[in-house]
């Protein structure tokens, strides 16, 4: 279950200009494949020949959330000299790309408990994926703003995208920790659930 990121990248946009002072512009889609296939075995087979491939690499998925940052950022020259940084947009988009079961009506009662189970487990790792950009887009935003000024707006610029950069790996790495942590927990995590539903079926 685990899905390696796709690494962000952040296009900023130099403008000496005044306006505003910040803004995190944040949307979401999602994208389905379908899956066909009657039983439990048949599920994982489908999932690995139909799921989305990480980047860079030939593995397939059960799901995955692919990001993109960009923004703008406007300097300030102070009446010293100095640079600040003004105002900075930062914009994220997530695109989470989820599986469809088409044979579920044909399936047996067991095997469409573990098909909901799993599906939702699915879509709730990849909208979790989805919100640590979400929380690293406003970290991003919060810190341009916040930088002390420079003696001059091109050394404002270079302090901004390595600040900018320091805050994307930071994403990825947490990116990387909540998928290996998924990982080592996911048998226990499938039994817990099946067995929940399995207990409210006997109630």
């Amino acid at each position: 279950m685990r899905l390696t990121p796709i690494a962000a990248a952040l296009v900023l946009a130099v403008s000496l200009t005044t306006a505003g002072q910040a803004e995190t512009l944040i949307s979401k889609s999602y994208q389905y494949f379908n899956i066909g296939g009657r039983t439990a075995g048949d599920l994982d087979r489908e999932l690995s020949r139909h799921g989305p491939k990480a980047s860079g690499t030939d593995m397939r998925h059960p799901g995955a959330t692919r990001m993109k940052f960009s923004g703008t950022i406007s300097y300030q020259q102070l009446r010293n000299g100095r640079c600040k940084v003004k105002s900075a947009e930062i914009k994220l988009h997530t695109k989470l790309i989820l599986p469809r079961w088409t044979n579920r009506r044909r399936a047996e009662k067991d095997v469409v408990m573990i098909w909901d189970t799993l599906s939702r487990d699915i879509k709730r790792h990849e909208e979790r994926h989805a919100e640590i950009a979400r929380q690293y887009a406003r970290k991003l935003e919060k810190s341009l703003v916040s930088m002390y000024p420079r003696r001059n707006c091109k050394d404002m610029e270079a302090a901004a995208n390595a600040e900018s950069d320091k805050i994307l790996t930071k994403h990825d790495r947490a990116q990387v920790a909540f998928d290996r942590a998924e990982s080592a927990s996911f048998e226990r995590r499938m039994t817990r659930m099946l067995q929940f539903k399995l207990d409210a079926m006997k109630n």
